[in-house]
């Protein structure tokens, strides 16, 4: 099975340093997060922090459709909220994180075949972060 996403858990196939692009990610969404603060709707956290992406020069596609396979066999379609330079992003607006957004989280990077993700939850007065990795191993 190829895995597109996988270089090494340092570095994507298209050469991105998942280092560089998760802080600068997590610039924008804390900038987002000092604006805004807690309390609104997932979509107007989306929409600021596509806003922040586009001035930090990020490549960036919002809303991205997966489809979901078994045994080779279309069975479903998920959406992603970002893809960031090779970086999943799935943004949260609850009062705290659960396990299942993680497991969520990591369920749309086997899915992708991409290797980090982050899933931010802006609706905490505290902005909340998980960096969450896949290997084909996990």
């Amino acid at each position: 099975m190829v895995y597109p996403g996988i270089m090494s858990n340092t570095h994507s196939q298209k050469g991105y340093d998942f280092g560089v692009v998760t802080d600068r990610i997590l610039k924008c969404a804390v900038e987002v997060h000092r604006e805004l603060g807690p309390y609104y709707l997932e979509t107007a956290y989306q929409v600021a922090l596509a806003v922040e992406l586009q001035s930090e020069g990020l490549e960036f596609s919002r809303e991205c459709w997966m489809d979901v396979h078994y045994k080779g066999i279309k069975v479903d379609k998920r959406r992603v909220d970002f893809i960031v330079e090779d970086v999943l992003l799935e943004i949260k607006a609850k009062q705290h994180l659960e396990d299942v957004d993680r497991m969520q989280t990591l369920s749309y990077l086997k899915t992708a075949g991409m290797a980090v993700g982050l899933l931010i939850n802006f609706g905490a007065p505290k902005i909340e972060v998980k960096r969450i990795q896949w290997t084909p191993e996990n």
